[in-house]
């Protein structure tokens, strides 16, 4: 009876060590921390503005234009970027007027003290159509 009631002790002592190390929990009720989801996807320009007619007719004719050799979309070359433009100037037919002129006139002092070349051969709505290009990109 000793041996029987030893034994029972034994397995007592080791079924509540064997749940004090974690025996007694079951794989289904473990808890995991949710997974974020992947950030969207940040839509390009010209997704964006694929079929924007502003876009379109600006983007034309920026291309064909020298302008290109001196700005860039988001990194600055030898005058701003096209970005840092639209972050300084609100999106306003007053500041599409006043740029296309400073486009068409050309300047020097408001981004530095390389001046921007004047293009007399610009017309004033070519020149808006670019400045309206250019507005759009505001982030």
């Amino acid at each position: 009876m000793k041996i029987n009631k030893l034994f029972n002790v034994g397995l007592i002592a080791l079924a509540g060590l064997t749940f004090a190390c974690g025996g007694g929990e079951k794989a289904a009720e473990t808890t995991a921390e949710p997974v974020a989801a992947a950030p969207a996807k940040e839509m390009s320009l010209e997704e964006k503005y694929q079929n924007d007619p502003i876009y379109i007719k600006g983007l034309e004719k920026l291309k064909t234009s020298d302008c290109t050799s001196c700005h860039m979309v988001e990194r600055k070359i030898v005058g701003p970027s096209y970005a840092e433009v639209a972050a300084k100037y609100e999106n306003t037919e007053e500041n599409v007027t006043l740029l296309a002129t400073k486009v068409i006139q050309g300047g020097v002092g408001v981004w530095g003290e390389v001046p921007m070349p004047a293009h007399p051969g610009l017309s004033e709505e070519d020149a808006k159509d670019m400045v309206r290009y250019v507005l759009l990109l505001k982030k």
